[in-house]
């Protein structure tokens, strides 16, 4: 997949990137290593193609499947 135009503000400049990407949820920070993604050099806005998605949603803990408590 290659992204062509930033979906904010339309500028053609953007460079695909490696970098930490780190976020937080709910109080629970989480990084992912290494996370190749977009990045418009006019406006900073990041563009995460499906595989850097799938890659973030599984080291979030807002996609953990919650753990049922023995009774």
């Amino acid at each position: 997949m290659t992204i062509t135009h930033c979906p904010t503000c339309g500028s053609k400049k953007l460079k695909k990137v490696r970098r930490d990407f780190s976020n937080e949820f709910q109080g629970q920070k989480y990084t992912v290593p290494d996370l190749d993604f977009y990045e418009c050099v006019n406006c900073g806005e990041r563009i995460y193609d499906p595989q850097a998605m799938r890659r973030i949603e599984a080291s979030s803990p807002a996609f953990k499947k919650p753990h049922l408590a023995s009774r």
